[in-house]
């Protein structure tokens, strides 16, 4: 009888268990990015820093006063771009969102913006000189599909 008393409490607290985004069954499929690694390109195309499977080149450069614009392109498993289907519509609500954390705001202010067409950028603006970091994320709803492993070195000058 200790047994039965046994397996029922058992399947009692594996019913309990909250199943994450990707394991539900009974939810619809979300799109999740599978990324492992990002480029910050400036408005030319040119790539101005590269984090890629945790190995990181360049930095960012901008004078007080200036507003550098990038844009944030996501690699895959290839360290190929991670491009958005012609007319491939998003939910607002489960829209991927770019989030940028650890840098010193008295030094640069880094703003996400989002484009047309799911583009992804950001606004570094040289705030006085110095330097700082920060770290990108890629929010899915409540969690991350993507953290750098490192930290992007910003560098304002006079």
């Amino acid at each position: 009888m200790k047994i039965f008393y046994k397996q029922i409490f058992v399947i009692l607290v594996l019913g309990l268990i909250p199943y994450g985004c990707d394991n539900d069954p009974a939810s619809p499929q979300e799109e999740h990015i599978d990324a492992d690694g990002f480029i910050l390109e400036d408005e030319n195309g040119i790539e101005i820093y590269r984090e890629f499977e945790g190995a990181s080149s360049g930095s960012i450069t901008v004078s007080v006063g200036d507003t550098l614009e990038l844009s944030v392109h996501f690699l895959d498993h290839d360290g190929n771009k991670i491009e958005h289907e012609e007319g491939e519509e998003v939910d607002s609500d489960e829209e991927d969102e770019l989030r940028i954390s650890g840098n010193d705001s008295s030094i640069v202010i880094v703003e996400v913006e989002v484009e047309e067409h799911q583009e992804i950028g950001i606004h570094v603006i040289g705030v006085s000189s110095g330097s700082t970091s920060f770290k990108l994320e890629l929010m899915h709803g409540d969690h991350a599909d993507y953290t750098s492993t490192n930290f992007v070195p910003v560098t304002v000058n006079e």
